[in-house]
């Protein structure tokens, strides 16, 4: 949104809703009662109304929740900004709450499919109906791929209703720099680094990657590999096991969680980076790790095809930890060129995908408001 803020006549206000938590540490979600109200984010105004939810039960209310919760904001920012179009990212709750926003507010909604908001929810029968109802009430949806736009018109929804607008990357955020530095300032060690990025859960496939690392050094004699996950997750202590039952603790490293500004250092400082995932989107890692001019080795799922479309960035694997050792194998002998990889990242910028954004919000604001020929304000 910061990009399409940025577009000549776009004004944004953000609400994004939190859980809530009392504030008490009894949990990882105590971190919800320290988030502020309203704040300012990279010039945009953010408010974060709380939403009441229970844990791992009552999903199916989510976004009604959500909606009751946000309404009474909505009406206090429409006093004095009185928004054209109403745009929510995630179809369910997000969606879902945004759809009756606009029905109550009669204002028109886009809302954009990430990839796990499909691919997951779709597998829970209450839920697949509030997706449903959230895809056909909106009057656009807008999927990070064609992969996803796919899954979305399996379910009953016409093709021409979606438009595909992928994610972009901040090529000022994320760039290349000398590998050396890089390792000097995370005290990394002067081997062949593979990074992994992401939260430590089951889905994601860092325990194939872990176990490609073991055949790599069994099988394909490969000598001085460093394994590096960054992320954290409710998986970490069976990694951690696994990490020690192959007897790898010398040459895997479990990060954490790192602040985003702080990625750019670890992409660098790797020769490969890789992507395990059984279910994907358009997933930002793989942009990020492309711009800062690393080759990617990723499962051939979701939008990844679509991404890694030539050779000369990558290479798609089998989900399997066989295959994902030979194509580590592979991408660490090959003569990458980091240029080349930079230059191909820089198709995907934030506004590049701002400028489509806007040309779906135009088309729906020229087909719901008859007199309607300015797009002057968005509310998200």
């Amino acid at each position: 949104m910061t990009n399409f803020a940025k577009l000549n006549g776009c004004k944004v206000k953000v609400i994004a809703p939190v859980p809530y938590f009392p504030p008490i540490n009894l949990s990882w979600r105590s971190k919800y009662s320290q988030v502020m109200r309203r704040e300012i984010r990279e010039g945009l105004e953010v408010f974060h109304p709380r939403y009441f939810i229970t844990p791992k039960i009552g999903m199916s209310l989510y976004g009604l929740k959500m909606f009751l919760s946000v309404l009474p904001t909505v009406k206090k920012i429409q006093k004095n900004f009185d928004f054209d179009i109403i745009d929510a990212h995630y179809i369910y709750p997000d969606g879902f709450a945004a759809v009756l926003l606009g029905k109550y507010l009669r204002k028109p909604v886009v809302v954009s499919a990430r990839g796990s908001d499909i691919n997951l929810f779709t597998e829970f029968p209450v839920i697949r109906k509030l997706l449903k109802y959230t895809l056909r009430s909106a009057d656009h949806i807008i999927s990070v791929s064609g992969a996803l736009k796919e899954a979305i018109v399996q379910l009953a929804i016409p093709g021409r209703k979606i438009a595909i607008v992928p994610n972009g990357v901040s090529m000022d955020k994320f760039f290349s720099s000398p590998k050396e530095e890089a390792r000097s300032k995370l005290s990394i060690p002067n081997k062949k680094v593979i990074l992994s990025v992401g939260n430590l859960t089951q889905n994601k496939g860092f325990d194939l990657l872990i176990k490609a690392l073991k055949i790599l050094f069994e099988k394909f004699y490969e000598k001085n590999l460093y394994l590096i996950i960054v992320g954290e997750g409710v998986f970490r202590k069976e990694l951690e096991k696994l990490i020690s039952t192959l007897n790898l603790g010398e040459h895997v490293r479990l990060i954490g969680s790192i602040p985003h500004q702080e990625l750019k250092l670890w992409y660098n400082a790797a020769d490969i980076f890789c992507l395990a995932s059984d279910k994907e989107g358009w997933p930002n890692v793989i942009l990020e790790a492309l711009a800062c001019g690393k080759p990617v080795i990723a499962t051939s799922v979701g939008g990844i095809p679509e991404i890694l479309c030539t050779k000369n960035v990558g290479l798609l694997t089998e989900r399997n930890e066989h295959d994902i050792a030979m194509k580590i194998s592979i991408a660490l002998k090959f003569p990458w060129q980091t240029n080349e990889i930079t230059q191909y990242a820089k198709e995907y910028t934030w506004h590049r995908a701002a400028i489509s954004v806007y040309r779906v919000f135009k088309s729906v604001l020229d087909g719901y408001y008859l007199n309607h020929s300015n797009l002057s304000q968005i509310s998200h």
